[in-house]
């Protein structure tokens, strides 16, 4: 959410940078609605000093005996006071449609972000590893011979309908053992407090976070008002909702290994292969809350943390940032890391880690009491995953896929799997 303040002072400047983001401007609308409301409320507080100052002036009318005057006056009261009610009324409904239009508003990007229209002008900032050169064709993950007796969609289907899938043996443990790693390295090297949280929210957390009013077709609501959440971002950020904490214990870092739901509107007819895109799925979360002065610095230990992980299992992968008219809706920079998956010969998102600025404290009124003193001022926070779980398996998979249909499985994962080193092409671990 934007602040008002800021808008009135830099109109021109708010609307440059929604320009990038391909927007039309919208401070004429927002000032417009901001300015009747500013009118009203001064109109309502200038009313309600005539009808103070009238209603000490009928007693002592009455105490006189000017009886014209106090009923003259009288009147002025109870007119004064019905035009502060319909003042506060209408002000009233100005302030819900000025924060309803300033909660549809996108954040504002950088400076430092590229600009363009969509992924095709996403720019290359980092590359690690070398896709193996492989001597026979390249499946994908659910085509490895090892991997078809543990991943199955048919199953799913029957139970919970498409985009679903049921793991089972051998690629279940593999996947459980992959989200274990994540949250021991972010916790034991990256410094990350772990959190186990809800999956089900109140509605005013998903607005804290960006997630509503504008993005509701994409989650799911319960038929008693909780929403599914899509990742721990929303938990874990409303950690603050409504908060004023200490400057001294920012920055404050969480882990969470959740599941994750979405309802993948507006995705139809992609990646309906497999379980590269899925309703249910597990993320293990980043999320850091920040001092405004170090959360663009934030953002990059993130994305280090979340490139160590692919590092660690040995997995090639490219980081991006992405440039404004590709970035998500409440991000001020975005870097997407993006695996790479044989199976499909290129590139997959698999991380995206991006900075808020103040907008979602802003959404959630959370702040911190400066340590010099003063007035309290908005946190910044930071989210991003630390992986996509069912992402990482999909790579890990086709990355150390055999002839054979066997696959090889990255030393990072060996003491979590018993140190069984192979996925065998019969489904097997040895």
């Amino acid at each position: 959410m934007h602040d008002i303040r800021y808008i009135r002072e830099n109109a021109a400047a708010f609307d440059a940078a929604l320009a990038r983001r391909g927007l039309d401007p919208v401070s004429p609308s927002i000032l417009a609605i901001d300015t009747s409301r500013r009118e009203k409320i001064l109109a309502a507080e200038t009313a309600q000093a005539e009808q103070n100052k009238a209603s000490k002036e009928v007693g002592a009318a009455k105490a006189r005996g000017d009886e014209a005057e106090f009923e003259r006056l009288r009147a002025l009261v109870a007119e004064k006071k019905a035009e502060i009610a319909r003042l506060n009324e209408e002000a009233k409904a100005e302030d819900v449609a000025l924060n309803t239009l300033l909660m549809e508003i996108p954040n504002l990007p950088f400076d430092d972000v590229p600009n363009g229209k969509d992924e095709n002008d996403n720019v290359e900032v980092k590359k690690w590893g070398t896709p193996a050169t492989l001597d026979f064709d390249a499946k994908e993950h659910f085509e490895i011979a090892g991997v078809i007796p543990g991943m199955d969609f048919e199953t799913a289907g029957k139970i919970s309908g498409s985009r679903f899938v049921v793991l089972t043996g051998a690629v279940a443990r593999i996947h459980r053992a992959l989200a274990q790693f994540m949250l021991n390295t972010h916790v034991d090297e990256n410094g990350l407090t772990e959190a186990w949280t809800p999956v089900l929210v109140k509605e005013e957390m998903m607005y804290g976070t960006g997630q509503l009013p504008k993005f509701g077709e994409d989650s799911y609501k319960t038929t008693n008002g909780w929403w599914m959440v899509p990742t721990a971002e929303v938990t874990l950020t409303n950690f603050v909702n409504g908060e004023v904490i200490d400057e001294a214990t920012l920055p404050r870092r969480y882990a969470a290994h959740t599941q994750c739901f979405r309802s993948e509107a507006g995705s139809a007819g992609r990646d309906t292969s497999g379980m590269l895109r899925q309703h249910q799925f597990e993320k293990v979360e980043m999320v850091s809350i920040t001092h405004p002065d170090t959360s663009r610095d934030e953002l990059d230990r993130m994305t280090a943390c979340a490139e160590g992980i692919l590092e660690r299992l040995g997995l090639p992968y490219r980081t991006v940032a992405l440039c404004t008219g590709d970035m998500g809706f409440g991000a001020r920079r975005t870097h997407d890391i993006e695996v790479w998956l044989p199976g499909q010969n290129k590139y997959r998102e698999i991380s995206s880690v991006s900075v808020c600025g103040d907008f979602q404290a802003r959404r959630m009124n959370a702040r911190f009491k400066p340590t010099a003193g003063g007035k309290p001022e908005f946190v910044h926070t930071l989210n991003g995953s630390g992986l996509a779980v069912g992402r990482c398996l999909i790579a890990v998979l086709e990355n150390g896929q055999q002839a054979d249909g066997s696959v090889n499985l990255p030393e990072a994962l060996h003491p979590y799997l018993g140190g069984r080193t192979t996925l065998s092409a019969d489904g097997q671990l040895v």
